[in-house]
């Protein structure tokens, strides 16, 4: 009896171990018999990985908070570099988390273990340098970005465009309409979304400052409400701890992202995957980001695009704010959001710049492309 193919995944944030998992479920159409194990949170779990570590505790915003978590983070890269000689893996999927992926990616090339690479690092905003590490270490590699192409091709790794994955799974249940009848919330009624990123770290940072901006806009507008998607990787408590410290209130919602962006009049976002995320929703918004001063001081000197927020950075321009470490501060967030609220045209723009956001990443399928290049590797 044929011995059934083992499949390593690591993801290390959010959005990489919901990408991973539909890659995993689209594997397993292909065939059942697969075997799969890794590190990640909860969707690649539910998807049947048999997780070795929950990454929920290792997301970080950056280079000083990696210090703080650098004892966790060791241990679980040793207990992924055993399990490559304990279990002698098929395949490695390797999915963005370039700080861990980066050195996993050798040491199963040593084993002669192949290596698939779903999500590219960011190095188009930084650290091109890396993509020869990346050509050495690799077999083959699959980008979400259309423009990633073409900035690996400039160094001589030919990589393939499979689309955004985001284009399969941002697809609300309901109408605006519907939506609102869902929440509660007056068909009249302003509202605003309030997402503070997935990490805890962010949360911290970001929500205070949501917070302050949420008063100021109460002032301006009565009878405005506000809602706060929860995702998954964030404890309820953590979040409602912080929102009982403000005035305002937020409804927070567990289990309905995408419906709850989509009943908003406009977002307040922290800088990622959301950004994409609400753009494919077509709501306006602001984006913002705040880490350590020293993580900030740093990527000043290494970051070389123009915009943070991957809204932005697809467009070619700035069509949203963009506020960045002390200007990601309550009055500014709330002078941008009145700003757009109260002029009409300019929120029509800016739906209509989002729309051609969606056209540029192409077709729906990125999963099922993405796991068809991984399945003929093994």
């Amino acid at each position: 009896m044929t011995k059934a193919k083992t499949v390593m995944i690591i993801a290390g944030e959010a959005s990489g171990d919901m990408h991973g998992a539909g890659v995993v479920q689209e594997m397993l159409k292909l065939d059942p018999t697969l075997q799969f194990y890794g590190i990640g949170g909860n969707k690649l779990a539910g998807a049947g990985v048999k997780l070795l570590a929950n990454t929920s505790e290792m997301a970080v915003l950056g280079f000083t908070e990696i210090i703080a978590k650098l004892h966790k983070f060791l241990k679980v890269l040793d207990l992924a570099k055993k399990s490559l000689d304990d279990l002698r893996p098929d395949l490695v999927i390797l999915i963005d988390f370039a700080a861990f992926n980066l050195r996993i990616a050798p040491e199963a090339r040593k084993r002669g273990i192949k290596v698939f690479y779903y999500v590219s690092p960011q190095v188009w905003a930084s650290r091109k340098g890396r993509i020869r590490k990346i050509k050495k270490v690799v077999d083959k590699m699959a980008v979400i970005l259309p423009f990633e192409v073409e900035t690996y091709k400039e160094k001589g790794f030919t990589v393939e465009y499979v689309g955004h994955p985001l284009l399969d799974l941002v697809v609300p249940k309901y109408s605006k309409l519907e939506s609102r009848k869902k929440f509660n919330i007056p068909e009249n009624k302003t509202t605003i979304g309030l997402l503070p990123g997935s990490r805890i770290a962010e949360v911290e940072k970001l929500l205070p400052e949501m917070l302050k901006a949420a008063e100021i806009l109460a002032q301006k507008i009565p009878d405005i409400h506000f809602v706060l998607p929860l995702a998954d990787s964030l404890d309820t408590k953590m979040v409602t701890g912080i929102i009982s410290r403000s005035d305002i209130k937020v409804d927070v919602i567990s289990g309905q992202t995408y419906n709850v962006i989509a009943c908003t009049d406009l977002a307040i976002v922290a800088s990622g995957t959301a950004t994409l995320e609400t753009a494919l929703l077509g709501i306006p918004m602001i984006i913002v980001y705040k880490t350590s001063p020293i993580t900030y001081f740093i990527g000043k000197m290494v970051v070389t695009v123009k915009n943070i927020g991957l809204v932005n950075i697809i467009a070619g321009r700035t069509i949203v704010p963009e506020l960045i470490q002390e200007e990601a501060a309550g009055a500014n967030i709330a002078q941008e959001a009145w700003a757009i609220l109260t002029n009409h045209e300019r929120k029509k723009e800016i739906i209509g710049q989002l729309a051609a956001i969606r056209t540029k990443l192409g077709k729906p399928g990125a999963a099922r492309r993405a796991a068809q290049l991984a399945y003929d590797m093994i």
